[in-house]
């Protein structure tokens, strides 16, 4: 074999082996609506388990509703709060009470916005440390104790978040 061939044999050999390169196409995990709905369901029992009736809303990573839950005494100011509560953590990828604490510098111009709530009770729903949603809950007597209620939701499906592919 020439010594040509056998250099362009090795790089090609090399390029092959290469790690692939960012392209046109991005691959994300999304969550299924079952899990969306179990996350939900664990955050309504958690509250009436505590006695407090509440609304629960989770989202998608890109702020869409996937699952909205109003328990029967819930108002809907409170199924309005729990969204704006999640999509602050859409906007942050942190729990809501910590965009609070972290940007109180701008908290009340994040509030001005449509469909944003900066206050306890809205948590991230994490995959091997993505963001692939997030879940608020509104209508205990103090947002720690709906982010309470929120992490009580997520922990009911904990394993399967950790298992996920």
């Amino acid at each position: 074999m020439n010594r040509k061939l056998l250099v362009a044999i090795v790089l090609l050999c090399q390029w092959l082996t290469l790690p692939a390169v960012a392209g046109d196409v991005v691959n994300v995990k999304l969550m299924t609506l079952e899990l969306a709905r179990d996350i939900a369901m664990g955050a309504v029992d958690a509250c009436r388990k505590d006695g407090y009736q509440v609304s629960v809303v989770v989202v998608d990573r890109s702020g869409r509703s996937q699952v909205v839950m109003r328990d029967v005494f819930a108002n809907q100011y409170m199924t309005q709060l729990a969204q704006g509560k999640a999509n602050a953590v859409i906007l942050s990828g942190t729990g809501s009470g910590e965009l609070r604490i972290n940007r109180a510098d701008i908290a009340d111009e994040l509030n001005l916005l449509d469909d944003l709530l900066v206050l306890d009770g809205g948590l991230p729903i994490r995959v091997a440390g993505s963001v692939i949603g997030a879940v608020g809950v509104s209508g205990a007597p103090g947002g720690d104790l709906d982010a309470a209620c929120a992490q009580r939701g997520i922990d009911s499906v904990q394993e399967r978040l950790d298992f996920a592919d």
